[in-house]
């Protein structure tokens, strides 16, 4: 019960019940859903029409929804500033896998855009975007994507900048999908890319060490396995995870120059520091050689800046690594 789809559920219910029914049966969905298809574009699709990071929750005035849009980037320290909404004014902006409106609504509030367009494979995120955006006055526009086509309905060089916040690694062609975001990217213009970081506290602690040793969960699989089960629900389809340097590759890969701006740390991961310790003395941690190795030592290896931030050879070792992309 603690991974992270479910810690946003007990989460949504503070915000009120209205609108919390549908995330109920969350759990059977998902067998249903994945059991359903074995095409991994349409196991994804039909996955994130069931789950969306509001667990479809239902906001019901404008200050609500913004303050909800506050308190998610405040779950995760760094965040807004690696991932900024605001300082787009009069720029034609694409956010590629809008979800319900939560960063449409960041970039509809604190930037003047000249366009905005948010896309993406669930219909039911892109309709509750749309009753997100009525309620806050914004004019944006919203469409459904096919999961099984990569192209996308515009001219090349349409955009200004392209936001894209924890939806490439959910897919199973990342460079595809990059190369079609480049064509359709300005010469000069920019992207905001967030993907799981696998140098994090999210990976070598939680994952390798509390669900595997402790929980005993899934055992068998790969580090990297186990990581897709912790994520988003237990039937994720896809979940990967990568370290700055193969993110940056895959990138190169597209014809992109990526810089890695930096990872913003998930409070629920500073929740676990305290079994840190527990971690590198247990015998068991955690199912391998190699990965005990690797674990133990980046636990090991970590320093703590004068909040308590984990860092991580220069950076914050958080589970959100984003990166600035711009055309080679």
């Amino acid at each position: 019960m603690t991974n992270r789809l479910l810690r946003r559920l007990r989460l949504l219910f503070s915000l009120g019940n209205s609108g919390n029914q549908q995330a109920c049966d969350l759990s059977s969905a998902s067998n249903d859903l994945i059991s359903a298809s074995n095409d991994p574009c349409s196991a994804s699709k039909e996955y994130w029409t069931e789950h969306n990071v509001t667990l479809h929750y239902e906001f019901s005035t404008k200050e609500e929804s913004l303050e909800y849009f506050h308190w998610r980037n405040d779950q995760y320290f760094n965040y807004i500033e690696l991932m900024p909404v605001s300082g787009f004014d009069g720029k034609c902006v694409l956010d590629y896998g809008c979800g319900p409106g939560h960063d449409l609504i960041g970039f509809g509030t604190y930037s003047a855009c000249k366009r905005l367009v948010g896309v993406d494979v669930s219909s039911s995120s892109v309709a509750e975007s749309r009753v997100r955006l009525a309620l806050h006055g914004i004019s944006a526009e919203t469409m459904v994507l096919d999961s099984r086509v990569i192209e996308l309905p515009f001219e090349d060089a349409t955009f200004d900048h392209i936001h894209s916040s924890g939806v490439l690694h959910h897919t199973p062609d990342p460079v595809a999908i990059l190369k079609e975001l480049k064509r359709v990217l300005k010469p000069e213009g920019s992207i905001n890319v967030m993907v799981y970081n696998y140098d994090s506290i999210w990976v070598h602690l939680y994952v390798a060490y509390q669900r595997s040793i402790v929980e005993g969960l899934h055992q068998g699989e790969s580090l990297r396995d186990r990581f897709r089960h912790s994520t988003d629900g237990e039937n994720c389809p896809i979940s990967n995870c990568y370290r700055p340097a193969e993110w940056i590759s895959l990138c190169a890969d597209a014809g992109f120059k990526a810089n890695f701006s930096g990872a913003a740390v998930d409070v629920f991961e500073l929740s676990l520091l305290s079994n840190r310790f527990a971690a590198i003395m247990d015998r068991r941690f955690p199912m391998s050689l190699r990965i005990t190795r690797e674990s133990r030592e980046f636990l090991k290896s970590l320093e703590f800046n004068k909040y308590g931030i984990p860092i991580y050879r220069g950076n914050y070792a958080g589970i959100d690594a984003c990166y600035r992309l711009r055309k080679v």
